[in-house]
């Protein structure tokens, strides 16, 4: 198993329309077949502590069976077309787990 799992940092000077849409392209991401599992979520109300990181908008996490279906999600048509959206972001962090 992989776990692919993207942090976005999204630009400051997007509106709430802009946000929104950029929600719902990481929505479009779950129907990519070569995923097991889709994730998509924004920093969670717990309690404020020195080792948990808040900063970012949103999170994509990828539950994948090997490296093999993460290349194959990685060329994916839905994951190309949500690649044009990078100009809504001024930071991506990306952490792969096996």
């Amino acid at each position: 198993m992989l776990v692919h799992t993207v942090l976005f940092w999204l630009r400051k000077d997007l509106d709430g329309d802009q946000i929104t849409d950029f929600r719902i392209s990481l929505e479009t991401m779950k129907g990519i077949q070569h995923a097991e599992a889709i994730y998509i979520g924004s920093p969670a109300e717990t309690a404020e502590r020195p080792v948990i990181d808040t900063s970012y908008d949103f999170c994509l996490t990828v539950v994948l069976k090997d490296v093999a279906q993460h290349d194959a999600y990685q060329a994916d048509p839905i994951h190309t077309e949500f690649l044009k959206n990078k100009d809504l972001w001024k930071k991506v962090k990306i952490y792969d787990a096996v």
